[in-house]
């Protein structure tokens, strides 16, 4: 489902529980994230509706490499010509999205949160076990993002994965934050802010810390890779986010 303008020139795709985010500006769109398979066909509709195909779509831009944000990475590069861009620290994941490090053990969530099912039950069908990676993915830093539609501020907020960034576009008042902040955990079902689990998270420790950058934007809207947006600002979520710790 797209929702456009959820900040200026900043468009939300939500499928299967996952978010991917459309920002456009000077004439071209950058595609962040990538979603699950099964979402390639509403992410290039999306993309085309706003008015944009090959030549004008920028980049597609990875805060981190996990299944679930490289998904039709691929496919939308040679659909689009576009090159993909991630933290160098995340590129092996890009290219391997299933060998990621993880504190604890995935199978045991649903019996324990069986609330989960819903969420899990719907990323697997839209392809979750069938993602391939994409290689060849360029650095994404503060050079090469300032170049980007909304010219977005790269933060490292590593936890996540050891390479995960998030992006703040302080004149359209928006953080996307990927995975290092969400407003709905498919391993527990819960919603509200709080870190991923340990079951896609590699170090909880860090990925806490890390949140401490994000309040620092102050951004008024929080978007994440799961998910509401947040529009209480930033600071609240971290907030709470602290207060619900790790899980």
């Amino acid at each position: 489902m797209l929702t456009r303008n959820v900040a200026d020139g900043i468009h939300l795709i939500e499928h299967a529980y996952t978010n991917v985010y459309l920002v456009e500006g000077d004439g071209e769109v950058m595609i962040i994230d990538s979603g699950l398979p099964a979402a390639q066909h509403e992410i290039s509709g999306a993309v085309r509706s706003l008015g944009y195909g090959p030549g004008s779509v920028s980049a597609i831009v990875l805060t981190h490499g996990h299944f679930d944000h490289v998904g039709t990475a691929a496919k939308l590069r040679t659909e689009f010509r576009a090159p993909v861009l991630a933290d160098p620290a995340d590129h092996y994941i890009a290219a391997h999205p299933y060998r990621y490090a993880h504190e604890r053990a995935r199978f045991q969530y649903p019996i324990r949160f069986p609330g989960s099912l819903r969420q899990l039950g719907a990323m697997t069908m839209a392809g979750a076990l069938m993602v391939r990676g994409v290689a060849d993915v360029h650095a994404l830093d503060a050079g090469s993002a300032a170049v980007l539609p909304g010219a977005p501020q790269v933060i490292p907020t590593p936890g996540h994965t050891a390479g995960h960034v998030s992006l703040h576009f302080p004149d359209r008042g928006a953080l996307i934050a990927g995975d290092a902040l969400v407003t709905l955990n498919p391993y527990t079902g819960h919603r509200g802010p709080q870190i991923v689990s340990g079951a896609a998270t590699a170090n909880s420790a860090a990925a806490l810390e890390s949140l401490n950058a994000l309040a620092e934007t102050r951004a008024p809207l929080l978007l994440t890779g799961h998910g509401d947006p947040w529009t209480a600002g930033v600071e609240s979520a971290v907030g709470q986010a602290l207060a619900h710790g790790a899980s």
